[in-house]
Parts: structure tokens; C-alpha cells; sequence
């Protein structure tokens, strides 16, 4: 029932974990395939050394059957170096070549994953009850409908193979021992580039089998969606406090600078901005403050406590509240109204001077 809950595609963060964990989307048949075509190509343009190599030591150890000699240490431990020669020089490259290409084939598929996960003892793999369910799981079932299909092909394919050449058998017994050995060594490559072929068509489905059923494993639920948008955006609550804290310190600041403005253009009650301009430091007037409804009328009230002088224009508040930021010059189009209102202001504080 939980599986069938997991309708959510895998998160990159979800994909990421898994990844670390080991568990990464793999072909086996991809792999088995594609190590044998290597194989094979390496075996087929290596033959004629591996038959060269086989030969000499054939004549060489054979030419010694009409001779009379006795067997000595010397003579076993030459021979030992010369088997040994012979089988590292023919099958050497071909073992590197199945070692490599195994290598090749995992790690393109797994991108260079390199993990330790794995190899951790886990409890749960002696559940008997879990092997059970892996024996009658859907992936169980894929894997011997193409094992069948496997048999079957390569089975087909022997037959028909043999079958062509069956006529061919008994010319083998008058024809000498290298074309003997050609003609068998032609009928098996063409069998395995047939299998190769028809196996490489299975792997390609097992492929896109496998990558549908790893996606399909870490799915997620929605709650798990949420619960990862919480992990990387953070608890809304939270966030809310946060952002609701953030707020009551921008608006000590903006309260602590009010009684630094020149002028507060206020409408009546619902608007109010605070502006300064030193015409030393400034290239035009900066709103200190702003605010609406409650925030203007302390945006007023603080102006009044510290005998800022306050200017009621309507349209003007409204503007300057709708289009200038706090600690930001005003934009261009309010120089005008508001170099007249701070002109007003400067005659004020002449006056009172005087």
C-alpha cells in the first residue's frame, strides 16, 4: 500500500541521496553484451597469433616425441615457462579486454559512482520473506522470460548454423588441419555475431526495462515532496517568523532615521514619507521612511516628537509611497514637487533662525 502511494517523480535532491547510497539505474544485460562483442572482436583480430603462438609449441614439443631423451628438471621447468609463455601471450590481451570493457561498460552507465553502501552488511537481505517477494516480483519474472528468450535464440541459432554446415563435415577429414581449423573458427564467429546481434536487441529492452523500474522505485509520496521542500526551503512557520522578525528590525531602523528627514509629506492619514537631502553628499533627495495607514501615523508621530516638518500633499505622499524605496534616491519625475517642498522648508528654518 505504500508503494502504491509513491505517484511523485524523484526530486534531483532524492536522486542524489539515492546515488550516495549506491543505488544507481544499471543494465546488467548491457554490460554482459557488450564485454562479449569486445571479447570477441579482440579474439577475431587476435587469432592469428593465438594460432601462431599454439603451433610452435605443438612442433616444438611434438618434433621431441621421435627423439630419445630423458626427462629432467631442466627440461619440465622449460616446458612449464613455455605453456605458461604461450597461454599468457594468447589469452593475455583478451583477459585485459573483458576486464576493461566490463570496467567501461559499468562505469558509463553509473557515471563513476564509486560507492561503499553496498558492501555494508544489511539485516534486512537474510529476511527470508524478502527473498520470497524478490522471487515472485515483477523483476524476477523479466529476468526468466529473457533467459528463455535467450535459449531459445541461441538455440535457433546453433541449429540453423549447423544445420547450413552439417554437408560440409565429412570434407573436413581430406582437407588439412589449417583449413579445418579456418572453416570451424569462421562457423563460430558467424554464430556469435548472430547471438551478438539478437542479444544486444534484448539488452536495449532490458536497458529501458531497467531504468523504468529504478524510476519507478524512488518515486516519492507527496508527503515526502513535502517533507523534502521543507528540508530545502525551510518550515513555512518558520520562514514566517523569520521573515516577520526581519520586518520589526527594518522597521526600527526606518523609525530610528525619521528624525533625520527634512520633511515628512504626508497625506492626512493614510500616507507618509520621510525625505532628506544634504546637498553636500547627495545627488537628490533619499527617502529615510515610509509607510501606510498605522506606520505613517507613527511615521508622523515620531516627525512631530523631533520637530520635523511635516507637509500635507496628497498625490505627492501617494506617488512617493507607491514609487520610491527606502535609503534610494526619489525617481526623476518628483524632483520637481519636492525640490519646491524642501525650498519651503529651508525659508522655514531661515526664519526661525533668524
Amino acid at each position: 500500500m505504500a508503494g502504491e502511494n509513491k505517484t511523485e517523480k524523484a526530486s534531483p535532491k532524492k536522486k542524489h541521496d539515492e546515488r550516495k547510497k549506491g543505488n544507481v539505474f544499471k543494465s546488467n544485460d548491457v554490460v554482459t553484451v557488450g564485454t562479449i562483442a569486445i571479447s570477441f572482436i579482440i579474439l577475431n583480430l587476435w587469432a592469428s597469433r593465438i594460432y601462431g603462438y599454439t603451433a610452435d609449441i605443438l612442433k616444438k614439443y611434438v618434433s621431441l616425441m621421435n627423439k630419445t631423451y630423458s626427462i629432467t628438471d631442466e627440461l619440465v621447468v622449460q616446458a612449464f615457462k613455455d605453456i605458461a609463455f604461450t597461454v599468457f601471450a594468447s589469452s593475455g590481451l583478451l583477459m585485459v579486454a573483458v576486464m576493461l570493457a566490463s570496467v567501461v561498460f559499468t562505469v558509463v552507465q553509473t557515471r563513476f559512482l564509486f560507492s561503499g553502501q553496498n558492501m555494508k552488511p544489511k539485516l534486512s537481505r537474510l529476511n527470508p520473506l524478502s527473498g520470497i517477494k524478490r522471487m515472485f516480483s515483477l523483476r524476477a519474472f523479466v529476468e526468466v522470460l529473457k533467459n528463455l528468450i535467450k535459449i531459445a535464440i541461441l538455440g535457433q541459432l546453433i541449429y540453423s548454423a549447423i544445420s547450413k554446415s552439417l554437408h560440409m563435415v565429412p570434407r573436413l577429414v581430406s582437407v588439412d588441419l589449417t583449413s579445418g581449423v579456418n572453416f570451424i573458427s569462421t562457423s563460430i564467429m558467424s554464430i556469435v555475431k548472430s547471438v551478438i546481434i539478437a542479444f544486444a536487441a534484448i539488452s536495449a529492452f532490458d536497458y529501458i526495462y531497467s531504468w523504468w523500474e529504478y524510476e519507478k522505485n524512488i518515486r516519492m509520496t507527496k508527503q515526502e515532496v513535502k517533507e523534502e521542500y521543507k528540508q530545502l526551503e525551510g518550515d513555512p512557520q518558520v520562514k514566517g517568523k523569520i521573515k516577520e522578525r526581519q520586518r520589526a528590525v527594518s522597521m526600527i531602523r526606518m523609525m530610528q532615521q525619521v528624525p533625520k528627514a527634512d520633511v515628512i509629506i504626508r497625506n492626512p492619514t493614510h500616507y507618509a514619507v520621510a525625505v532628506k537631502y544634504d546637498i553636500d553628499k547627495d545627488n537628490a533627495p533619499i527617502v529615510l521612511a515610509k509607510g501606510k495607514d498605522d506606520i505613517a501615523m507613527r511615521i508622523v508621530e515620531k516627525g512631530q516628537e523631533y520637530k520635523v516638518n511635516i507637509v500635507e500633499d496628497v498625490p505627492l505622499a501617494r506617488a512617493l509611497y507607491s514609487n520610491a524605496e527606502i535609503n534610494h534616491e526619489i525617481p526623476l519625475e518628483f524632483y520637481e514637487p519636492v525640490a519646491e517642498i524642501l525650498a519651503w522648508v529651508y525659508r522655514i528654518k531661515e526664519k526661525g533662525k533668524q
